[in-house]
Formats: structure tokens, sequence, C-alpha cells
């Protein structure tokens, strides 16, 4: 008998999860699963990832245990709301090998279609990362286009470059030059290479 974990959410406290548990019960007991354990999260919105969904969070660590052999949720919306969330959770479960159901959608992973929905939602959530990748690098190109400085902003000043100038010349080492001044040895020859340049 296959054993399945019932996910349920609402996003607000106004709302309840009865209703959706209710025919996933149903469901399960048409299709002869043995439901093991019920998660609700109450009043806490789809966008919110994993670490603030602490019914969602503690059925993921039980699936690591495979306390379960499929997890059952209403609508794919009560799961997730951003792509992104979506398929790191689908993947995390499919990595565990946990079937997915999803009663609206009439999704399920046991089967064929179900796992070319699997397989395409995927694909989806691969190129959505792509998309935001390349909007990424557009964005720094038009910034450097425009003189934009990149990166974190040096620590070093003015008066530390002087400072190593000056340390250089009276013959000082290396070392002694970066722990007086409290720099690493990447800064200092950062400077004497600038001032050299």
């Amino acid at each position: 008998m296959k054993k399945v974990a019932l996910y349920a959410r609402v996003s607000t406290d106004k709302q309840s999860c009865e209703n959706q548990l209710i025919e996933l019960r149903a469901t399960a007991s048409r299709m002869g699963y043995e439901v093991v354990q019920e998660f609700v999260d109450n009043g806490i919105s789809g966008a919110k990832g994993r670490k603030d969904r602490p019914a969602l969070d503690t059925m993921m660590k039980m699936a690591t245990q495979r306390r379960f052999d499929m997890v059952m949720v209403w609508s794919i919306d009560r799961l997730g709301r951003s792509l992104q969330h979506l398929i790191e959770l689908l993947n995390e479960l499919h990595s565990m090998n946990i079937d997915l159901f999803f009663q609206q959608q009439s999704i399920d992973t046991t089967t064929p279609t179900g796992k070319m929905m699997f397989s395409i939602m995927g694909a989806l959530g691969a190129y959505e990362r792509e998309l935001i990748r390349a909007r990424v690098k557009q964005g720094l190109e038009v910034a450097k286009s425009k003189g934009v400085k990149l990166g974190r902003p040096s620590n070093i000043t003015e008066s530390t470059k002087t400072a190593v100038k000056l340390l250089v010349e009276k013959g000082m080492g290396v070392r002694e030059i970066c722990r007086h001044l409290e720099i690493g040895a990447c800064s200092f020859y950062k400077i004497t290479r600038d001032t050299t340049a």
C-alpha cells in the first residue's frame, strides 16, 4: 500500500484548509493509499520560501527519512506560487523518489503523463533561471558601459597607499608592512602594482 502525505495551505487566517484536506482524504481512500500524515500551513503566503512555512519544512525533512512515497496536494499553487521555489521542491522530492499528486490539475507523477508534466515543469524552471542569468549579465554590461564601477568598494585609502610606498622605500618586508598596516598581502601587491604601473 502506497504511503502518502497530504499538504494543504491557505494564505490568511480567515480561510481554512479543511476543504482541501477533505478532497485529498477522499481521493487517497479511493486510490487505496494510506495517509501517514497531514501537513498544514495556515495563514502563510505561497510566495514564502520553505523556511517560512513550518509544515512544509517538516514535511520535506520527513521526506528525507522516506516516511511516505507520495505527496498529495489539492493544487499546484498550494505548494508554491514562485516557479523557482516550486521547481526546487519538485526536484528535491523527485531526487528522493517521492511522487507527487496535484488534485486540481490531475497531475500524478506515477503515470507517464504526470512524468511528462514533471519534466516540462523542470524545463520551465531551467528556462526561467537562464532568463534571469541573461538579464543580470545584460544589466552588468549596461552598467559597465555607463562607467559604473562594479564589485565591492575598495577599502584601500590614499593614506594606506602612501604608507605602503614609504615603508617599501625604507626597506621594510612585505609581511611586516601588512602586519603594521593591517592589510592583506593581496592588498599590498595591488597597491605596489598600481603605483609602479
